[in-house]
């Protein structure tokens, strides 16, 4: 339990750095900008799959999980408004106070905060939300229900193919990165690079399994509470999988992959923790490198031992 702490925290204080949320800002702007662009081009073709999807539903179901998808949907609304908010007004107070260095560890902790706050909100009134979009959408023809839900459901294919492609790029510059990481806190070691072409391949198989999984639990995902526990632990297993390899393999000179399943819990709690990044617009980008750094550390305590 010790090291997991350790290597979360070490994961969190790194992912303040600058060289780190360079790598993340960078890759994160570009990843989104593609599937940004990807989805204005495919979003008719989109709509048409999710109504489709919709008519194989029953009306009860879609409308009851599509009350809970809007609340959903206005949470991550609020939050990023909150965000905005915070600067436009305090834009130029902010800036005289804050460093360059430090200014996008505080806008991380500015939206973290928001989230945080508008979530507790959310857990003492998130069921009157819930009653209210419920109504609506019983006052609402069922053809705008349906389209309205379709578009939730385009919204959350291009957000999910944002987060495995930052899990792709984050495995394809892994080496730099972590390569920097060990320069400031294992100057004594020397990062492994031998195991680069079977990392990626590992990465691309896993993010293979990952879409062909999460076509198949897809009904699952109208079931309200129980689509979040499905997303939550489809992303666990993404990180857990992919990650853990590629960690292990910038460490060690021989990837054991049972000698890493000796160390599921740790390795699932690491998961866990990355996941949740997934769930707040913005700090999605930043998950992938924080699970990175989090699993390298925890393989590096391991080793030393």
């Amino acid at each position: 339990m010790k090291n997991i702490l350790h290597a979360i925290l070490f994961g969190l204080r790194e992912l303040l750095n600058w060289n780190t949320m360079k790598y993340a800002l960078i890759s994160g702007f570009i990843v989104t900008a593609i599937w940004v662009g990807i989805g204005a081009m495919l979003w008719e073709r989109l709509i048409g799959i999710s109504s489709h999807i919709l008519e194989l539903v029953p009306f009860s179901m879609v409308r009851s999980n599509g009350a809970w998808m809007l609340s959903s949907f206005l949470w991550l609304q609020v939050v990023l408004l909150t965000f905005a908010l915070v600067f436009a007004f305090f834009g130029n107070m902010i800036l005289r106070s804050v460093s360059k260095e430090k200014y996008t560890s505080f806008s991380l902790i500015v939206i973290a905060s928001s989230a945080f706050f508008w979530g507790i909100v959310w857990i003492y009134k998130g069921e009157y939300i819930y009653q209210q979009f419920l109504k609506l959408l019983t006052w609402l023809p069922f053809e705008t229900v349906e389209k309205g839900i379709a578009f939730l459901i385009g919204f959350y294919f291009i957000y999910n193919a944002i987060v495995v492609s930052m899990v792709f790029v984050t495995s394809l510059f892994s080496e730099p990165l972590i390569r920097s990481v060990e320069k400031r806190h294992f100057k004594e070691d020397e990062v492994r690079k031998d195991h680069l072409f079977s990392s990626i391949g590992y990465t691309i198989k896993d993010s293979l399994i990952f879409v062909v999984a999460s076509l198949v639990v897809f009904p699952l995902l109208f079931i309200p509470v129980i689509n979040i526990l499905i997303q939550i632990l489809l992303w666990m297993w993404l990180i857990k999988d992919t990650m853990s390899y590629d960690a292990a393999s910038l460490v060690y000179e021989k990837v054991d992959k049972t000698e890493i399943k000796e160390h599921r819990g740790a390795l699932w709690s690491i998961s866990f923790v990355t996941a949740l990044f997934n769930f707040i617009p913005v700090l999605n980008l930043f998950g992938s490198y924080f699970g990175e750094i989090a699993f390298f550390h925890y393989f590096k305590s391991i080793e030393k031992q």
